[in-house]
């Protein structure tokens, strides 16, 4: 019998040995390609709405995109974990509080989860995506929830490095795929 859980942590701490690996030259290099192919995406896409997270220390950055985006009169709703499990929004402000489980999050009118339904992409994070597009994250299932509620889904691409993009991820049933990945080397769509 296959230990999907077990599989799923080696993954993890795999991938976070080798994040936290990267020298800050790597990292700096890394996070403005894949901020690269992020606004490439957004602009292709005319974007007005996008869903994206604040990403932590040693996550794909997701500063330039953010500053990018405010730059450019684009709408950016990031996620308020909740309790239940369950991921809230709100639009991109300048005060950012820490939350649930010490995560950093925007401040402001508090939008329900089925305002994803609305954007025109979401940027998601994670710990690796396979070659089918299976995501994985980091084990809490907030994104897996908040994408397999959504009736209307829009694109939903993950931002991992290259070394994140795997033949296959272990997956149980409330796993979500994502429609693509930005990545140093740019953006794959499945």
């Amino acid at each position: 019998m296959v230990d999907v859980v077990g599989e799923k942590r080696a993954i993890r701490e795999r991938v976070r040995a080798s994040r936290r690996a990267r020298s800050d030259e790597e990292r700096r290099a890394d996070d403005a390609a894949i901020a690269d192919a992020a606004i490439a995406l957004l602009e292709e896409l005319g974007a007005r709405d996008v869903a994206a997270y604040l990403s932590l220390p040693d996550e794909p950055g997701t500063d330039a995109i953010l500053a990018w985006a405010r730059d450019h009169g684009v709408r950016v709703l990031l996620p308020i974990a909740r309790q239940d499990g369950l991921l809230d929004w709100a639009e991109q402000g300048e005060a950012i509080v820490e939350g649930a489980f010490g995560l950093p999050e925007p401040t402001g009118e508090v939008l329900p989860p089925t305002v994803l339904c609305d954007v025109d992409v979401i940027l998601a994070p994670a710990s690796a995506v396979d070659a089918r597009g299976m995501r994985m994250g980091w084990g809490r299932g907030y994104f897996d929830k908040a994408l397999g509620a959504l009736g209307r889904r829009p694109p939903v691409y993950a931002l991992v490095h290259d070394d994140e993009i795997l033949d296959a991820v272990p997956a149980e049933a409330h796993d979500q795929p994502v429609d693509g990945i930005l990545s140093p080397s740019g953006r794959r769509t499945f």
